[in-house]
């Protein structure tokens, strides 16, 4: 198979020389406003006041340690149907009562965290900046263990059917075991010289892990022991510069029944079969971000910060919402009748899901949003780079008395 090897894991860390590399990279795609003609254009867009149709109220929100500014990491709420789970950049790792915010458990680290938590199985895993992966009870935070991986991730462990799925900057996928954190496969695909700086989340489906990679690839996996069922490329690598060949799949990945949906920088926007890899449409729209799926459309970001949906059985468009260009909007996601993002000022983004308009805007506080808002129920998690984790939910309107009649007497002639 082409650029692409499975093999035992091995030592070595992650150069020095590639973090540089990593780096450049993260500055040279956030950073070019100081190459600019007008830095006036470059700025982000201003907010303007808008009618808040959607009664959006913030229920908690509580600090979970030190804060990483501007660093973009892995670091993002995840529950498990009970209770809300989050870690912090300077080691907490922390679980919540979703409806109160009362703070169930705190365990200390005293590491430098980098992604995570990964919730599931009764585990919670979290990854570090130096190579650590740790897992926890769910329980009750006590420590099971912890192994070093030699290798930096910015994507949140996954876990299913007690494996916990991992990957790396380097460009490693593996699959250890959740019991002893040992290791069952692993995967790697080459990585470019220049990159951004950011992974995307493995998805699964079914007894299948479909993952995207720095050369452009998506690749589907066997769960169990490894075996590359299909692979994609997104984005063929192309130009004569390492910028004009960037081609990463870093954003958040999709799916729906059996179709998954993917998005490349550089290059395409894709709905494939997670059976086959079939593609059954493609839009050439390129997301730093990734995208999100509901029933009818699936929901993007474009390079300039567009909120942008799409018909989820062709790809045609729905609608296109430009208030928040250049605020570096975070992957969305479908909460309520609405599209919800976070962006680099700290507030997060209500939309229409039917027309794309503003129905709300609440801000967790002044530090960056950079991983993407998490819905657990009928409630809505955000975690900012400052370290705060806010929760809220949706009011509906109270039924008053007389639609209650109206409606009982509509039933009773009918």
């Amino acid at each position: 198979m082409e650029n692409s090897s499975q093999r035992r894991f091995g030592s070595g860390r992650l150069s020095l020389v590639r973090f540089a590399v990593f780096a450049t990279a993260a500055f040279v795609m956030s950073g070019c406003s100081l190459f600019g003609d007008d830095e006036e254009e470059l700025e982000p867009l201003e907010l303007t006041d808008i009618e808040e149709t959607l009664d959006v109220r913030r229920l908690w929100s509580k600090k979970l340690g030190g804060g990483s500014e501007f660093l973009r990491i892995g670091l993002s709420p995840a529950g498990d149907g009970n209770r809300i789970y989050a870690a912090s950049y300077d080691g907490n790792v922390s679980a919540y009562n979703p409806e109160t915010g009362d703070l169930v458990w705190r365990t200390k680290t005293e590491l430098t965290l980098s992604a995570g938590p990964g919730v599931g199985d009764g585990f919670v895993v979290v990854a570090g900046y130096d190579g650590d992966l740790l897992a926890f009870n769910s329980e009750d935070g006590s420590e099971i263990w912890r192994v070093n991986i030699a290798g930096e991730a910015l994507a949140r462990p996954v876990i299913k059917n007690n494996a916990i799925v991992v990957y790396t900057i380097d460009g490693q996928l593996r699959v250890f075991s959740a019991f002893d954190g040992s290791v069952r496969w692993a995967m790697e695909q080459s990585v470019p010289a220049l990159t951004q700086r950011g992974s995307s989340i493995p998805i699964v489906v079914g007894n299948t892990i479909i993952a995207g990679f720095d050369n452009g690839r998506l690749i589907a996996t066997d769960l169990s022991d490894g075996v590359t069922e299909w692979e994609a490329v997104l984005t063929p690598p192309s130009g004569r510069s390492d910028l004009e060949r960037l081609a990463d799949v870093d954003g958040a990945l999709a799916a729906v029944g059996q179709d998954v949906y993917a998005c490349g920088y550089n290059g395409l926007l894709a709905a494939l079969a997670a059976e086959s890899g079939q593609v059954l449409w493609t839009r050439e729209i390129s997301s730093p971000a990734g995208v999100a799926a509901d029933w009818n459309n699936v929901y993007t970001i474009g390079n300039q910060g567009e909120v942008i949906a799409l018909l989820r059985r062709n790809g045609d468009d729905v609608w296109r919402q430009e208030s928040l260009l250049r605020r570096e909007p975070t992957a969305p996601v479908a909460f309520s009748t609405a599209i919800v993002v976070g962006d680099l000022e700290g507030y997060v983004h209500f939309f229409s899901n039917f027309d794309g308009q503003p129905v709300a805007r609440e801000r967790v506080g002044k530090g960056m949003i950079s991983g993407s808002p998490v819905v657990m129920g009928d409630k809505l998690f955000v975690q900012s780079e400052s370290g705060v984790l806010a929760a809220f939910e949706v009011r509906l309107p109270e039924r008053s008395e007389e639609t209650e009649d109206d409606a009982e007497e509509a039933g009773e002639e009918s």
